[in-house]
């Protein structure tokens, strides 16, 4: 069985992920990560300089991807990439095997470029520069609506950037939708953290395949965080009271 987990790479879920990690029991955990970009991560937590200056020679559409994540993420009070540190440290913690089942991302975006037609590099040009006014509230309102309408998103990204849709979504999802065909055969209990906009996609590709899987929506697993953190919080101030 897989548990397909979508994440946001801007939000704090770190709660609601261990709960989820505790209560499936996972014998592997999956990650959207290549070794690379896994390495960055841990050097990111170690030696933020060096990561600064390693990042200069990422492609110029991954640094700007990254920092419309960064400017997103400082509205929620995080780091992007928190939820996959966290699923990491929980596998670590927990002597529990850690897959990478993305695929390269310096050379996927290399590719990306260099397939990509004028006309969609310039879309995604003037896209990319209004990115960076969006609203948290236009954030907000965008991830609720995705759950009930991802076909229409998928079809605007097929339209507007038909080489992003091919190279970034539906060839990624098929990369991990493999990597988790063969996790699924060693391991009883696959969980695999992923963006929530791969999830779409690789459900149907599982489904071709025959394989069992349930899936955690983000929204879901936001409402999941919010309950804890509350929960924390009351039990914080009611010791606090008592110890008064």
């Amino acid at each position: 069985m897989i548990t397909i987990v979508g994440t946001g790479h801007v939000f704090n879920l770190s709660q609601a992920l261990l709960k989820v990690f505790d209560e499936k029991q996972p014998d592997i955990l999956c990650v959207e990560l290549d070794k690379q970009r896994y390495n960055a991560l841990m050097v990111k937590q170690t030696d933020p300089q060096k990561y600064k200056e390693h990042s200069k020679n990422l492609p110029f559409l991954y640094r700007i991807l990254a920092r419309f994540q960064e400017k997103i993420a400082e509205q929620y009070g995080v780091t992007p990439g928190e939820e996959m540190l966290t699923t990491i440290k929980y596998a670590q913690s927990h002597q529990i095997p850690l897959a990478f089942i993305d695929m390269n991302a310096q050379s996927l975006f290399a590719r990306l470029l260099k397939s990509m037609s004028i006309s969609e590099k310039i879309r995604l040009a003037v896209s990319s520069l209004g990115s960076f006014f969006i609203s948290k509230k236009h954030v907000e309102k965008e991830i609720n609506e995705f759950d009930e309408k991802s076909d229409k998103y998928i079809k605007y990204i097929s339209e507007k950037f038909p080489t992003i849709k091919r190279v970034l979504i539906d060839e990624r999802n098929q990369y991990m939708v493999e990597q988790l065909r063969v996790a699924n055969e060693q391991y009883e209990h696959v969980i695999a953290v992923v963006g929530d906009g791969h999830i779409p996609g690789i459900s149907n590709l599982l489904s071709k395949k025959s394989i069992d899987f349930e899936t955690i929506r983000l929204n879901e697993l936001r409402k999941q965080e919010d309950t804890i953190v509350s929960d924390i919080s009351s039990a914080s101030f009611s010791i606090k009271l008592k110890s008064n």
